[in-house]
């Protein structure tokens, strides 16, 4: 994404709708749903633009990110890999430590209920730390 003065003092929210409406395909759509979710599942979220263009959510402390790349949508939760994920949802970044993905490609269908419960278990994760 080119930078240009109106985008600097653009909010995050207005960069994240300035990145779906520039990807202009079913990448955008899919990075639009998935947003609709998240704010579904935590109206409280905060919405950030990072890492030069990387729309995260937050909710004390980062929920997830929505990247988007040729072939995928990446939705990468922080602390993945302390959430219980019964639906089977996480399908990359599966290795490591703390992170867990899912890459959602062209066509494939969102099951919205299980990935809300799984933006909800972030936030309760993030808010049972903060109250420590």
């Amino acid at each position: 994404m080119k930078k240009s003065g109106s985008r600097t003092s653009s909010s995050p929210a207005q960069l994240i709708d300035a990145r779906i409406e520039e990807l202009g395909d079913w990448r955008g759509e899919m990075l639009s749903r998935l947003r609709a979710l998240v704010k579904e599942a935590d109206p409280e979220v905060i919405e950030e633009w990072k890492w030069r263009g990387v729309p995260v959510w937050e909710h004390d402390g980062m929920i997830c990110t929505g990247e988007t790349y040729k072939t995928i949508v990446k939705m990468t939760f922080a602390k993945g890999a302390a959430l219980k994920d019964p639906s089977g949802l996480f399908n990359s970044s599966l290795d490591g430590n703390t992170r867990r993905a899912i890459d959602f490609h062209e066509g494939e269908k969102i099951n919205e209920k299980a990935l809300k419960a799984l933006v909800r278990a972030a936030v309760t994760l993030n808010t049972s730390k903060a109250r420590r």
